[in-house]
């Protein structure tokens, strides 16, 4: 078998991965022990070698070009393949580590994720989790993501989508709220309420409320004084201080309900839900640490987390 790289260039190829992910040669130094200068000159042989710019430079900032990002995923991928076949070949392939990035949004997060990662990391202590509690949507490769989890399924096809659970929708109200203001009886009569509002952080808009009417989903647009943008959570804020009425997830105010600080209203007509999906990459190669998690949040999905 002829030679495809020396080792300069498989050093170059990890000096530019290094960079890339830092986002500073003097960074990417830093971290392998080599001076700026020995990375600066190792990628501009990379660049001669291929005949492309991997980084637009300037003298505040450096960011790769398309190309730049096409190439440093593929390197990526290609040098997790090599570590994790070193592994295989020591015996380690039965212990997955190494830093592991999810996006979950607000509710998903406080209420069936976080509360299950100190178990997860009980069984694989040397993964470590950063994790990005937002609504925010997320580009995985500009932003360096494993997983994200979202309230629906994205158009891009680049990504797997597999379904945590169907989320079920309540609209609840504190006692002292309904007394103040009276128990709605009809959809019609939330016109006359003030319900509090969600916007989403994609498009601005405000998220409406959806019912079971004779067997369909029926969404309605309501109006209120409070919208809350971002932070999901921050209606249920509301709804518990007596602010108004509020479409929740049953899963974020099971305990309110059972202790009555919280009134389900029009439960003649609920019933809808919402879903909550597990996104990542299509990949040839899947890191050991986000197979396992992958299966911790699917087994974990049976039984609604």
């Amino acid at each position: 078998m002829n030679r495809l790289f020396d080792d300069i260039q498989l050093r170059s190829i990890e000096l530019f991965c290094y960079a890339a992910e830092l986002g500073s040669f003097t960074a990417a130094a830093a971290a392998i022990g080599v001076t700026p200068a020995a990375v600066s000159r190792s990628v501009a042989r990379t660049e001669e070698r291929l005949g492309v710019r991997l980084f637009v430079r300037t003298t505040r900032q450096m960011r790769l070009t398309e190309v730049g990002r096409s190439y440093y995923e593929s390197c990526r991928q290609a040098l997790a393949q090599l570590l994790e076949a070193e592994k295989k070949v020591m015996g380690e392939q039965h212990l997955p580590s190494g830093l592991l990035r999810i996006s979950v949004p607000t509710p998903y997060a406080h209420y069936r994720l976080l509360p299950k990662l100190p178990l997860f990391r009980q069984k694989y202590p040397s993964v470590a989790v950063d994790i990005h509690v937002s609504n925010q949507n997320i580009d995985f490769s500009e932003e360096g993501y494993d997983l994200a989890i979202r309230g629906n399924t994205p158009p891009d096809s680049s990504l797997i989508a597999r379904k945590l659970e169907d989320a079920e929708l309540t609209i609840v109200a504190t006692p002292e709220y309904l007394r103040r203001n009276g128990r709605p009886a009809s959809i019609e009569e939330l016109a006359h309420h003030e319900c509090i509002q969600f916007e989403l952080p994609r498009t601005g808009k405000r998220v409406p409320w959806s019912f079971r009417v004779n067997g369909s989903e029926v969404k309605i647009e309501t109006a209120g004084s409070y919208t809350c943008m971002d932070d999901f959570l921050a209606t249920l804020t509301l709804v518990k201080h007596g602010a108004g009425l509020m479409q929740v997830y049953r899963f974020t105010v099971e305990k309110e309900l059972k202790t009555g600080e919280l009134v389900e209203v029009l439960a003649d007509v609920g019933g809808t839900s919402r879903p909550f999906i597990l996104l990542y990459p299509h990949a040839t190669y899947i890191p050991n640490k986000t197979r396992v998690f992958i299966d911790y949040l699917m087994q974990g999905s049976t039984s609604h987390f």
